[in-house]
């Protein structure tokens, strides 16, 4: 999407992309409109210099609604390493009778880096 402003041309941008692990297993959901989603929460690590004392890592509500980042979420476990690209979304809804709100990242795209490792049955 492009705007102008009075400085010339500037592109106006809500793109997002993050490289982390999945915290856990991805959720089907389906709305009362029949829609399906997927959602799921990614930690992504902090760089040294944006860490603050205890808080290195952030916590990141990620949903799909489009079939192709559906497919790719739907193959994922918890602890894999994923590269998804999105956009921010701010969702309004009701909870407990008064207005909320969550901000997330809407996946339009999204692939698996590498598999979590699991401890193999017997080792140890």
């Amino acid at each position: 999407m492009s705007a102008q402003t009075t400085e010339g041309d500037v592109e106006i941008a809500n793109e997002v992309r993050l490289v982390g692990r999945v915290s856990q297993e991805p959720e089907h959901k389906e709305l009362p409109s029949g829609d399906t989603l997927w959602v799921f929460r990614l930690v992504v690590p902090r760089t040294p210099a944006a860490s603050r004392p205890h808080q290195t890592v952030d916590a990141l509500e990620c949903c799909a609604w489009s079939g192709r980042a559906k497919r790719s979420v739907a193959g994922w476990h918890a602890g894999d390493l994923v590269s998804v690209e999105g956009s921010l979304r701010r969702r309004f809804f009701r909870a407990g009778g008064s207005a909320a709100s969550r901000v997330e990242v809407e996946v339009s795209a999204g692939r698996l880096v590498r598999r979590a490792v699991t401890p193999r049955e017997g080792s140890g």
